[in-house]
């Protein structure tokens, strides 16, 4: 039977046959990633309104936000092996209804700490949504080139709702109230819910990935402790011996985790990925980015609330410029990662984004917004670029049957970047007259790990055709 090619790499036969249509499963994926990215940054507008409404002090408000990421860093890699041992739809639609649920219950929560409670199982949900989205893209996008486009896609509408996570947020905290931003997506979830049941295929199943609990265990307890000891050392001191326990802990675990991957037979982090430099070094890249967007967003959002006394709206419209190019180069990105491959944009995108820090550095409690907004703006450009050469350049690296489990890895890193920016930038701020120094403090932090990440991309990323040259994979 002859075949016409369907947008990015899919045949009119094949969607005959099962209904699927790649093009709107790229669009499912998208919302799923979307409403993902949405819920780490729209909450930041909100924080100073949720302290008004439920009380508490900066500690409070980077569990708001941690109690997400913490649960979803810990559990991507075993949503990972589950989507390709059960078959990525079925646990992506799952996935989104208990996103969905959680969403729901935020918006209702009647305290602090029930808020913070369904923002972990809303983390829950995002950690399946995520690695099941990618894998299903690579399962329906099967060429290089298609994929990439694909990816970049992906990533630009996820970097629709990362940053304009700010401006959804304010406008909705301005017209209706805060509880709104969990509100809006429930009709973004059952559009995509519906799509991904009507449209997209099923991925290919593999029983190579057995559910390591003891290894998940070891790895919720210690990206936990991790993130209340960083937390809570800019509330009650470094040196307080809770504190100093908590990093023991998250020693102690992260040790027994490593042991554990290294002696299973079916590991949920297979060492042997990282024998591949691409692959080691895309994830390094992820960590590392993810450190300085988000801790820096987090900063952001209450330095413009808290020192500029700006509304959670003009807080929002603050980061517009931002918002804008990052949209334009997430797409730009994939196709100039179809073009040259992953290392220049890699590489460019995270010199611009330090390049940034540095200029952004001489931030004061005066400084007026028309000497700021383009150093934010450079943030866009940097991880917009990067984000999906960066991926791309990782899930070509293994089979199709494992891309479950390598983004999963992928994400677990970025999401653990993010929970030690919030944890780490957040007690560098955490006392009001220490402001402005700890902020300063976290460019410089973010603007020297920026360059580590273009070293680690210049030097170790490959593109796809050497990485079958040299067998890596």
């Amino acid at each position: 039977m002859v075949t016409t090619a369907l947008p990015f790499g899919g045949s009119h036969a094949g969607a005959r046959r099962s209904g699927a249509s790649p093009a709107l499963t790229l669009t499912a994926m998208s919302l799923g990633f979307a409403v993902v990215q949405l819920d780490v940054t729209i909450v930041n507008v909100a924080l100073k309104t949720i302290r008004s409404s439920f009380g508490g002090g900066i500690a409070g408000l980077q569990w708001v936000v941690n109690a997400y990421t913490v649960v979803f860093a810990s559990l991507i890699l075993t949503s990972g092996a589950l989507g390709d041992r059960l078959g990525a739809k079925r646990l992506f639609i799952a996935g989104f209804i208990l996103f969905v649920v959680a969403s729901m219950a935020c918006g209702a929560a009647p305290s602090l700490l029930i808020l913070i409670g369904a923002r972990a199982v809303q983390g829950i949900g995002a950690a399946i949504l995520v690695p099941c989205s990618l894998a299903l893209l690579d399962h329906t996008y099967r060429e290089p080139g298609p994929r990439a486009k694909a990816i970049g896609i992906w990533a630009g509408v996820a970097g629709v709702a990362l940053a304009g996570g700010p401006v959804i947020g304010g406008v909705l905290i301005a017209s209706v109230g805060w509880r709104t931003i969990f509100f809006i997506n429930l009709p973004l979830g059952l559009l995509g819910i519906w799509l991904t049941a009507r449209y997209a295929s099923e991925s290919t199943r593999s029983g190579e990935h057995p559910l390591d609990l003891t290894g998940q265990a070891a790895a919720i307890i210690g990206v936990a402790a991790l993130a209340a000891s960083m937390i809570e050392g800019g509330a009650i001191g470094w040196s307080n011996a809770l504190v100093i326990s908590g990093f023991g802990v998250f020693v102690v675990a992260a040790a027994a985790f490593l042991a554990l991957e290294a002696w299973k037979s079916g590991p949920m982090l297979p060492p042997s990925f990282f024998g591949n430099r691409t692959f080691t070094a895309a994830s390094v890249v992820g960590l590392l980015i993810n450190l300085a967007f988000y801790g820096l967003i987090f900063a952001l959002s209450l330095y413009f609330q808290q020192i500029k006394k700006f509304t959670p709206l003009t807080t929002g419209l603050a980061f517009m410029p931002m918002t804008a190019v990052l949209i334009a180069a997430n797409v730009a990105a994939g196709q100039v990662t179809a073009w040259l491959g992953a290392r220049p944009p890699m590489v460019l995108g995270q010199a611009v984004f330090a390049a940034g820090c540095f200029f952004l550095v001489l931030i004061g409690a005066d400084t007026p917004y028309t000497n700021l907004w383009w150093q934010t703006v450079m943030m866009g450009v940097g991880i917009g670029l990067t984000v999906p050469p960066m991926t791309s350049a990782l899930l070509a690296t293994v089979d199709r049957t494992q891309s479950g489990v390598a983004s999963g890895i992928l994400n677990t890193t970025r999401q653990l970047g993010s929970v030690i920016g919030v944890a780490l930038f957040g007690s560098l701020i955490a006392n009001r007259d220490q402001f402005i120094p700890g902020m300063h403090l976290a460019l410089y932090i973010s603007a020297a790990v920026l360059l580590i990440g273009t070293a680690s991309a210049f030097f170790c990323i490959r593109d796809e055709q050497s990485e079958v040259t040299e067998g890596g994979g």
